[in-house]
């Protein structure tokens, strides 16, 4: 026969196990906790940049404020077998991404500290902050971190994507600036990630997206900066307005001279009004830039409106969240392309241009859809800064100048997203053809590396399996290292590393 204490002890392990999370938070710890039909279970629902991810129904949303309190929540989550999310901004629009249906969500809006140490030159930054939260703290200070472009966007699985910046070229990914990562395990314990300490497993955080824990603070390099220079340039998406844009990101790629210039190029077409226009987001670290820093873009005269001034970050990264429109189903998507050369540079822009135009009109009927396609250099400079700080997951090389596309695609009803998820699957496996296509044609550079931008990724794309071998290979060696079990693998969404 079994002892008393044995028996008690697996009557407390079978009621553990028949309780779900939620209900063991409520009762073990005093982490507050909102349930289904309260205000801000509702309200917290809203926040997501797509509904279709808001639609989506956790059991509870848990808002620790400490590493220690998260570190509490995991060590729950490991006496069941529920699926779970963890959310920053809300951004990413990927379902089971950062929302989930029927098991927990873990908030970490109240984790959001940004600590500003003007001697050493760093900040420390709390995942649940949005950019604009990190930039108007700073404001003021002298001091900027690299981080989002548009200010909604949450730092936390920005941070772990990688994150593309305008100070990108200056600095590196956002990623290339991480000191320290904060970072709770599997098994519930907390370690501070450092290069020196822990040198695979901070290689792997930066890049890596959620494989390895809950980072639950980033400590970021901080660099001196004044004011800024930055706005939008819209435009007619005409005929004669298209092939300049064309041509002037292109060369701009081509040719980066000043790595503290930044620049979006992107085309929004509503389709059911047949509106097209060109958007430009323009930033310079510096309160004026050279005068031949945009002077391709500001040669095409027939611009509808100019919003660039001199201006703090703050206002710059709230001014761009005009970008950020909720209301609608997102989705998103990414191909990466080798620069082409000036003389083949006409055709091959233009052939990507318009066959995310063929693709795109294909759903024109479906109600409120909006699909936008966004140029963004990723220049040899870029590339070889994210080198000199210690690299990274993505590692690029030096070797050729690359552009990262950006497909967006939203609508109103989502008993739609089968129909546009097809379609953001034809146009970024079109894009990936064409360039196929033209490197076998000599038009293209071939045998290059490619990777996917993660931060851009759609949920089916292969992100893991588009980075090199060998830091496919540290990503593995580190989950079984870390994650022996499989915890983030099979209870979390987000991008998966592949079993060898």
């Amino acid at each position: 026969m079994r002892s008393g204490l044995a028996v008690a002890v697996a009557a407390l392990v079978a009621v553990a196990s028949a309780q779900n999370t939620c209900d063991l938070v409520a009762s073990q710890t005093s982490i507050e906790s909102y349930k289904r039909f309260e205000i801000q279970y509702t309200s917290e629902q809203t926040e997501y940049w797509s509904t279709s991810c808001g639609d989506l129904k956790p059991s509870c949303i848990l808002m620790p404020t400490t590493a220690q309190e998260v570190a509490a929540i995991v060590s729950i989550l490991g006496t069941n077998n529920e699926s779970f999310a963890i959310k920053s901004g809300g951004h990413n629009p990927n379902n089971y991404f950062a929302s989930i249906d029927g098991g927990p969500l873990i908030s970490t809006k109240k984790l959001d500290q940004v600590i500003l140490d003007p001697v050493a030159q760093t900040v420390r930054v709390g995942p649940g902050n949005r950019w604009d939260d990190v930039s108007a703290a700073l404001d003021g200070s002298g001091y900027t971190a690299v981080g989002g472009r548009i200010g909604n966007v949450g730092v936390g699985g920005y941070m772990l994507g990688g994150g593309l910046s305008f100070m990108s070229t200056e600095y590196g990914w956002a990623a290339n600036s991480v000191l320290e990562f904060e970072l709770v395990l599997a098994n519930a314990s907390i370690v501070h990630v450092t290069e020196s300490k822990y040198p695979d497993l901070f290689m792997a955080l930066k890049g890596g997206g959620n494989n390895f824990g809950i980072v639950t603070s980033y400590l970021l390099q901080a660099y001196p900066q004044g004011d800024v220079w930055g706005g939008n340039l819209i435009f007619d998406a005409t005929p004669e307005v298209t092939t300049a844009i064309l041509a002037a990101v292109r060369d701009f790629t081509e040719n980066y001279d000043d790595e503290k210039a930044g620049i979006i190029v992107t085309a929004e077409r509503t389709l059911a009004t047949l509106l097209d226009i060109w958007v430009i987001f323009l930033y310079y670290n510096g309160p004026e830039p050279p005068a031949d820093v945009f002077d391709k873009f500001f040669a095409i005269s027939k611009f509808k409106l100019n919003t660039c001034k001199t201006q703090s970050m703050n206002s710059l990264l709230s001014g761009n969240n005009w970008a950020v429109l909720k209301g609608s189903v997102y989705t998103i998507g990414t191909e990466t392309m080798p620069l082409p050369n000036e003389a083949n540079g006409a055709e091959v822009m233009q052939k990507i241009f318009d066959h995310w135009v063929n693709v795109s009109d294909t759903v024109k009927l479906v109600p409120g859809v909006v699909a936008s396609v966004a140029f963004q250099p990723l220049p040899k400079k870029l590339a070889q800064v994210a080198k000199d700080k210690g690299g990274d997951m993505i590692d690029v090389d030096a070797d050729i100048d690359r552009i990262v596309l950006e497909l967006d695609y939203s609508f109103w009803p989502n008993g739609s997203y089968t129909e546009i998820d097809q379609t953001m699957q034809d146009t970024y496996s079109g894009f990936k053809t064409i360039v196929e296509d033209y490197q076998d044609s000599g038009l293209l550079p071939k045998d290059v590396y490619l990777p996917l931008f993660q931060n851009d990724c759609f949920y089916p794309q292969d992100y893991f399996g588009r980075l090199k071998p060998e830091k496919l290979a540290l990503a593995r060696r580190v989950q079984a290292e870390v994650d022996p079990k499989g915890f983030w693998k099979t209870r979390t969404g987000g991008f998966k590393i592949p079993s060898s």
